[in-house]
């Protein structure tokens, strides 16, 4: 630890991050400089002590800048990972407060810069500023709030809430097992959820993760029961066979994909969403949408990177990787999921990106995805789209589009994915899925086959070139139902993208084409829920004769007139959707401005200023 001097610069930076706090919020910054200047200005270093467990409260801190981590020792003296702070939080208040001794140990993560508050300054605030007593208050007040919320769990009712095979393998084993929550009873767009210890907020948004769409209900269940359920569901030890992945082939390169397996497993059971493994740097996982470091893993070096993987690829993918320096392939664990790995060169080497496949396929309803979207799907010919960026939900959200014509339909899908994601068996239709570089050479080749393959449904993984788009509008025009995806952000802006891929001198004809076969664009954006979930937004244009003329006539400007004036078709606009999201309680006006792409109109709608210079 060392302690700084509170110069004007770092002064500054210091008053920012106590009236961005929650109890010293309210509190004018005239006041906050002068309490800031008697305060203690610490800077600690990655894994240093800042508070240890048992030891005596004489202080609490804010933490100014960095991250800390809360731990927990039990009798045995093993370490248990609480969670995590970042931003302008309060840390050690309530120890101070009771005169108690500490209940848990807290840590730096990384370098951290925190101001520390001692009895006596605590005393000096506390009689000179009545400001702080009334925020003080009011901190704790909410604190209690939220403490009876979990405590007053509703009780878990074995005739009522006794769950499935199928609603059970809702979560993975190993998450059920480290965290002991169980998926329940789905009822509606909800799920319960039963947790055996207090819920924690990590492990929620985890479960919203793997769960999406749903509303989680939380209910107490104790040890027996929990152990009751797991123990008497059918099938339940060979449908998580862990023995397959602890215990390695015969081959000796099994030996190296296990460990691999076995940092998979880990992934999956904490609830991350991805791995991060790259050459030289410690193995990373993203929770909550933040990269974290893995505790107890070491720095990987280049060649360790590359045995880790190739075991579990392909001839093919190893060959790709050697020639292009960077390929796409999925990998199965049985009874522990199902991973999407790009693996590629940095300037260090060697790196991988793993990202955790949901091993169920959620309905239209527990997406939320409007109703217009499942009258598309019911089409027999013509080109639907799905759009936004990178990690948006489009493979959820096509996942259930094909699972929904599945379902209902009697007739032959096709996909054609680069890797393939969501597994579907067939079911009223027949299901073909092919991944590029295994089953099929590439996109282009595989939609030329497809049309010698009898479909009545194309799926297109990706709409990635000229050559695939060309391909996807052909088949699309000859009576099939094509679905496919594109990184662009907005329906209208879809169409323009569609159009500019082609020469200049081919764009008319693309015009005609595309305002004739175009059915719909479902264009989306992942926001963060209130609870700590995500919840995709959706901007949906439904082609009419209007628009599809304005398509063809280069007046793709006016088509946003045109869905304003067609909304009983399904027409919708993202901010449409975020107000309702917002209007729902199910994101909050922060979210909803950083994510619209008309911030003024949204500002308007839900009632609160704007500021065009303002970062939302």
């Amino acid at each position: 630890m060392k302690t700084l001097t509170i110069q004007d610069d770092v002064l500054k930076t210091v008053v920012n991050a106590m009236s961005s706090s929650e109890i010293f919020g309210s509190i004018s910054e005239g006041i906050l400089t002068r309490i800031a200047q008697k305060a203690e200005l610490n800077q600690f270093e990655d894994n240093e002590i800042i508070i240890k467990q048992k030891t005596s409260s004489d202080s609490f801190f804010l933490l100014i800048k960095g991250e800390v981590a809360i731990f927990t020792s039990n009798s045995s003296g093993e370490d248990t990972e609480l969670g995590r702070i970042k931003g302008h939080s309060v840390i050690g208040d309530i120890g101070l407060l009771l005169n108690q001794p500490r209940t848990a140990t807290i840590k730096s993560i990384g370098s951290s810069m925190l101001l520390k508050f001692d009895k006596s300054i605590f005393d000096y605030i506390t009689k000179n500023f009545p400001e702080f007593g009334i925020a003080l208050s009011r901190f704790l007040a909410l604190r209690v709030q939220q403490l009876s919320d979990r405590i007053s769990l509703p009780e878990y009712n074995p005739q009522t809430d006794f769950p499935s095979n199928e609603t059970l393998k809702m979560l993975p084993f190993d998450f059920i097992i480290r965290h002991r929550v169980l998926p329940l009873k789905t009822e509606n767009n909800s799920i319960k959820i039963g947790f055996v210890n207090d819920p924690n907020q990590n492990v929620i948004s985890a479960i919203h993760r793997l769960i999406p769409g749903l509303e989680l209900k939380l209910l107490h269940i104790n040890n027996t029961d929990f152990d009751k359920i797991v123990q008497s569901i059918s099938g339940v030890e060979e449908w998580y066979d862990t023995s397959k992945i602890d215990k390695p082939d015969t081959k000796e390169e099994r030996l190296v994909g296990s460990k691999l397996d076995a940092l998979l497993k880990r992934i999956v059971a904490e609830g991350a969403s991805d791995l991060h493994i790259s050459a030289g740097q410690i193995p990373r996982w993203r929770l909550n949408g933040e990269i974290f470091q893995i505790e107890n893993t070491k720095v990987t070096e280049e060649s360790e990177v590359y045995d880790l993987l190739t075991p579990v690829m392909t001839k093919r993918a190893i060959k790709e990787f050697h020639e292009k320096k960077d390929v796409d392939f999925a990998y199965s664990i049985d009874g522990i999921g199902r991973f999407r790995v790009n693996m590629y060169h940095d300037d260090n080497g060697v790196s991988a990106s793993l990202r955790v496949i949901a091993s169920n396929i959620l309905t239209f309803e527990q997406l939320g995805i409007p109703e217009p979207v499942k009258k598309l799907c019911d089409l027999s010919k013509g080109l639907i789209l799905v759009t936004g960026p990178t990690g948006s939900g489009k493979s959820t959200t096509l996942a259930a589009m094909t699972d929904y014509i599945n379902k209902n339909r009697k007739l032959h899908i096709i996909t054609i994915e680069d890797p393939i994601e969501f597994i579907h068996k067939s079911d009223k239709a027949l299901v073909t899925q092919r991944e590029v570089g295994d089953s099929a050479s590439g996109f282009a080749r595989a939609l030329r086959a497809a049309l010698r393959e009898d479909p009545d449904v194309v799926l297109v993984g990706e709409l990635r070139d000229l050559e695939t788009i060309a391909l996807a509008l052909e088949i699309a025009n000859t009576g099939h139902l094509v679905l496919g995806t594109l990184h662009t952000t907005s329906a209208i802006g879809t169409v323009n993208r569609v159009i500019d891929v082609f020469p200049v001198e081919q764009q008319n004809q693309i015009r005609t084409t595309l305002s004739e076969t175009l059915q719909g664009v479902i264009s989306q954006t992942l926001c963060k829920t209130i609870r700590g979930g995500r919840v995709a937004a959706f901007e949906v244009l439904i082609n009419n004769l209007a628009i599809s003329s304005l398509i063809r006539e280069e007046k793709t400007i006016q088509i946003q007139s045109a869905m304003q004036t067609s909304r009983d078709l399904g027409n919708t606009f993202l901010n449409d959707d975020l107000y309702r999201l917002t209007h729902k309680k199910k994101i909050d006006q922060k979210e909803a401005m950083a994510k619209s792409s008309n911030k003024e109109d949204l500002a308007r709608r839900i009632g609160i200023p704007y500021n065009p210079l303002k970062v939302y």
